[in-house]
């Protein structure tokens, strides 16, 4: 008995490593989008920017949406200088807020496409993030939070869609976070936005599977990107404590994998260990693409919910930590 449950043990071992070597070495067929109009929002900075830098190199006409006017040509000239043929590319920028008004995204892309051609590939990476606990966030930062992770990303999808259909091809991405599968201290609105997206993708996804349009919901941990910088200015000490335990990824580092695993028509996009972990734990009913995805979540998911109480427990410790820090420091006032 004892022999034939080692023999089990050490198959299941080898299935795991095989399936691990599998998903993080192989390389898919990617969709190619040479010659293919690529949008990007929030592409005058951080992952949106590299995206669309990536796209460049692969010989995609580029056009990359946000407010600010001077960032965006800025911008421009980097992805200009990025293009596979810089004679044959089209880069172009569009100063446009996305979440303010849907009459308004629908009419800009519907005009942009008739002077760059239509939309093959459509990355929404706008997005903010304001944290503070529930009681401190003002009515304005969810609602400023709610137009640009949510609405924006909804009106472009919503804006381009039908002509995507029509055409029977097309990519989309939504740039949500590791927040969507993740309840964390100090993001209440930051991660209802999140887990939106996340409800929003596995929905559109069994709309346009028929037509040949893919759907991603990447999933980048903490980023270092100029939002990021801004963000951590009002963090509460709770929270950086526990995004410190992750670590800081590089917006290169994300675009990359995002931009192969659209191409590649995977429903999640992560980076590392940590993204597979929560990604496995938490797919639940979501979308699959593969075979070797199904059989990793199906044998790990037991396992990981164990591992996932472990970081619950180190979270609340740290939480209990600072404040009982805060209540030592007001007795000795």
């Amino acid at each position: 008995m004892t022999v034939w449950l080692g023999v089990v043990l050490v198959a299941f071992v080898l299935i795991i490593a095989l399936l691990m070597i599998k998903q993080f070495f192989w390389n898919p067929r990617l969709k190619s989008v040479k010659n293919k109009h690529v949008v990007v929002t929030g592409g005058s900075s951080g992952i949106g920017k590299c995206v669309a830098i990536i796209a460049a190199k692969h010989g995609a006409n580029i056009t990359i949406i946000a407010r600010d006017v001077q960032k965006l040509e800025t911008a421009k000239n980097e992805i200009l200088h990025a293009c596979e043929n810089k004679d044959a590319q089209r880069v172009e920028y569009l100063s446009l807020d996305i979440g303010a008004n849907y009459e308004n995204v629908e009419k800009a892309l519907a005009d942009l496409e008739k002077t760059m051609g239509p939309i093959y590939m459509l990355v929404n990476c706008a997005g903010t993030a304001i944290p503070g606990k529930i009681e401190d966030t003002t009515a304005d930062s969810l609602d400023k939070m709610i137009h640009i992770n949510l609405l924006g990303t909804y009106y472009c999808i919503k804006a381009v869609v039908q002509r995507m259909k029509a055409s029977r091809e097309g990519v989309i991405v939504l740039t949500s976070s590791q927040a969507a599968f993740l309840g964390i201290f100090g993001y209440s609105a930051y991660c209802s936005t999140k887990f939106a997206l996340r409800g929003l993708a596995e929905s559109i996804a069994m709309e346009l599977r028929p037509y040949n349009i893919s759907v991603t919901l990447s999933l980048p941990p903490d980023t270092d990107t100029p939002g990021f910088a801004v963000e951590e200015l009002s963090k509460p000490l709770e929270t950086k404590l526990i995004s410190q335990s992750s670590g800081l990824v590089k917006p290169d580092v994300v675009a990359e994998q995002l931009f192969k695993d659209a191409l590649a028509g995977k429903f999640f996009s992560f980076v590392g260990v940590e993204g597979f972990l929560l990604v496995t734990l938490c797919a639940g009913i979501s979308p699959f693409n593969s075979i070797c995805d199904l059989l990793l979540q199906v044998l790990l998911m037991g396992l990981l919910r164990i591992v996932g109480v472990f970081h619950l427990v180190f979270f609340d410790k740290i939480i209990l930590n600072c404040m009982k820090t805060r209540d030592k420091n007001k007795k000795s006032e």
